[in-house]
């Protein structure tokens, strides 16, 4: 069956921003060992291309329509031209990309995790790693708590050993073979702090993996081997009998959260870091951290609210854990896979995002979920398990200093964020196709709807796609914002026009946003190769040329709306945090009947208002079906 994933980013130094985008069937294959029928299947996959040069200017100067001056947008038009004469730099930097393309895996990839992720500095918390809210568990006392998460740690060693036994499918999209690499990224990987760009290590890879996992409560860390001494995995029972031993460590809260410090902005991180592992201690601490398969958090309750604030309290639980007083000093941010039970019920994770976009995510949370589904296997009991090895850190006054200050930033960004998550229940993706339309189109231009009617003006809009029928591929835009949505979203509202005329432009818009879309997951995009320009030009003569120092190019990349599409076998949704000041997030789950919406926005902005926004996009959807129902269709 295809299920399609999709990844959010944000905005670095140079200009760049991720976005999130269907990606295709979540049919896997295999991790820790490169080789085998993983090796022979990523060779078997195209290279990125380098699109031509042309076709690239002239898509540009189209999407700066909606969105640009006349005045500016003329300005812009004489840069382009300019650009790509021939002889001219455009050509040059293009033969660079081209000569690039054709001596490495993919010409992009290298660049893209560099300026996306590992160079970018605000704190990979809201405002780069994205948050998954699942379904809530039916319990609420710490009993409840850990045998959840002892199934929950059994179905992530399942989903492992299907890595490591290289029996993960292949997924494909429209009969096309996906690369399968970010798949080995997601296990024993952990993001290192840098004074000025981070780095990842993976020890999956290693001659030794790792064959323990991080467990969190009480702001307190412990290692747990999770494999007997045979290399099977404990069972349920066992799993059960040891996170109950974590309980009865960390009954006391400890009362500095050194997880905490990886909430800061990430060059005073790096210093936090360089000072923290200079104790021997600390360092040993620090490295079981980053070397475990994954964190699981073992959260308090969360501050309790109304039952129709229930998803969007609990889904910042899974982003931020709601400031100091709450939950987010019980994480590490930097390791990739942290999964978080709460006391309450709550239940989801947070991923850090430089490793891999999200559909192996998706993949992996499908998975997990319908394996605590199924009962236990009942096993003999094994010998006696060690106790779980709680790991200490030595706080000295600087490092007391470095917490209070995260901790102290740390809350300011939780009272900036504003979260809702709904549930849109009038009807679902079924709808569209009915209508013979992409439900993804379809919900994209009810958005782009939505933020006319609040803002009265269109605005650039991200949304991601996957490049993943190319080897090491990662994402494309989806540039949602088009003259044909700009057409629609201006008539919708005016008395003057027939609904007839309104449907047509509706049926365009949606059109034009399907044929994007199909462009970019092709590598036909233009937002990867602009980049590969500028970055050619930056390597080769040491500054950029005149068009990506435009105002229009600035307006381009300054998106307003970034948006995510997340669909998962699971009832569940994404969040994470708006790319620009002055921006929303929306990601949002399309099941059958209802749609899973998460929209946030800045507190600090007076113009954004989440809450608003939500409103006018459930209101479109309905105003958008109400539109389609009442216009008779024309007799051929």
């Amino acid at each position: 069956m295809k299920t399609n994933g999709w990844i959010k980013g944000r905005k670095n130094d140079v200009g760049v921003k991720l976005g999130m985008k269907p990606c295709g069937l979540v049919k896997p294959v295999s991790a820790t060992r490169i080789a085998g029928r993983y090796l022979a299947h990523q060779k078997g996959l195209p290279s990125l291309p380098v699109p031509p040069l042309q076709q690239t200017c002239d898509r540009y100067l189209t999407v700066l329509e909606p969105i640009v001056e006349v005045d500016k947008l003329r300005h812009t038009q004489e840069l382009v031209a300019e650009f790509q004469k021939p002889g001219g730099v455009g050509e040059s930097l293009q033969k660079g990309l081209e000569r690039r393309a054709s001596k490495t895996e993919n010409w992009l990839s290298d660049w893209w995790v560099q300026i996306a992720y590992l160079d970018y500095r605000l704190p990979v918390v809201v405002h780069s790693s994205p948050g998954v809210l699942l379904p809530r568990l039916d319990f609420s006392d710490r009993q409840g708590q850990i045998r959840h998460a002892a199934k929950l740690i059994g179905g992530v060693l399942d989903f492992k050993k299907m890595i490591d036994n290289e029996t993960l499918p292949v997924e494909f999209l429209g009969g096309s073979p996906l690369c399968m690499n970010q798949y080995y990224e997601l296990l024993s990987s952990c993001r290192i702090p840098g004074l000025k760009r981070d780095s990842v290590v993976n020890h999956a890879k290693s001659s030794s993996p790792p064959t323990h996992i991080t467990v969190v409560h009480n702001y307190q860390f412990f290692v747990l081997d999770v494999y007997n001494s045979d290399k099977t995995p404990l069972t349920e029972e066992q799993l059960y009998t040891q996170l109950e031993r974590i309980l009865d460590l960390s009954l006391q809260t400890n009362k500095e959260p050194i997880g905490i410090l990886t909430t800061q902005h990430r060059n005073s991180w790096g210093k936090a870091y360089i000072n923290l592992i200079k104790d021997e201690t600390n360092k040993q601490s620090v490295e079981a951290i980053q070397r475990s398969i994954f964190t699981l958090c073992l959260d308090a309750p969360m501050p309790k609210v109304s039952d129709d604030l229930y998803r969007s309290s609990a889904a910042i639980q899974m982003l931020h854990g709601g400031g100091s007083r709450w939950n987010s000093g019980n994480r590490w941010f930097d390791k990739t896979l942290q999964f978080i039970i709460g006391e309450d019920g709550s239940c989801g994770l947070t991923y850090e995002h430089a490793p891999a976009e999200g559909p192996p995510i998706v993949a992996l949370i499908d998975h997990v979920v319908e394996y605590m589904k199924k009962p236990e296997i009942v096993r003999s009991p094994a010998a006696s398990l060690p106790m779980p090895q709680k790991l200490h850190f030595n706080i000295t006054p600087e490092i007391k200093k470095d917490i209070d200050e995260a901790k102290e930033k740390m809350n300011g960004l939780v009272q900036d964020l504003e979260m809702r998550v709904t549930v849109f229940d009038q009807f679902g993706k079924n709808l569209p196709k009915t209508h013979k339309m992409s439900p993804d189109a379809f919900i994209q231009i009810a958005l782009q709807l939505a933020y006319y009617r609040t803002h009265q003006r269109c605005c650039s809009t991200y949304e991601s796609a996957s490049l993943r029928m190319f080897r090491l591929g990662r994402t494309e835009t989806i540039r949602s914002a088009s003259i044909n949505s700009a057409n629609f979203v201006k008539a919708f509202d005016d008395t003057s026009k027939q609904s007839s005329e309104k449907v047509s432009l509706m049926e365009k818009a949606v059109k034009a946003h399907r044929s994007y879309t199909d462009m970019a997951i092709r590598g036909q995009g233009i937002d990867r190769h602009l980049l590969g320009l500028k970055m050619q030009a930056v390597e080769d003569l040491g500054s950029v040329p005149d068009i990506f120092r435009d105002t229009s190019y600035a307006a381009a990349m300054h998106y307003r709306l970034s948006t995510s599409q997340v669909p998962a076998k699971t009832d569940c949704v994404m969040c994470f945090g708006p790319v620009v000041p002055d921006g929303y997030a929306v990601c949002y789950n399309p099941k059958n009947d209802h749609i899973n919406f998460a929209v946030a926005s800045f507190n600090s902005c007076k113009e954004t208002n989440a809450a608003r926004l939500s409103q006018a996009l459930g209101d479109a959807l309905v105003d958008m079906r109400t539109l389609l129902e009442q216009t008779p269709k024309a007799k051929l």
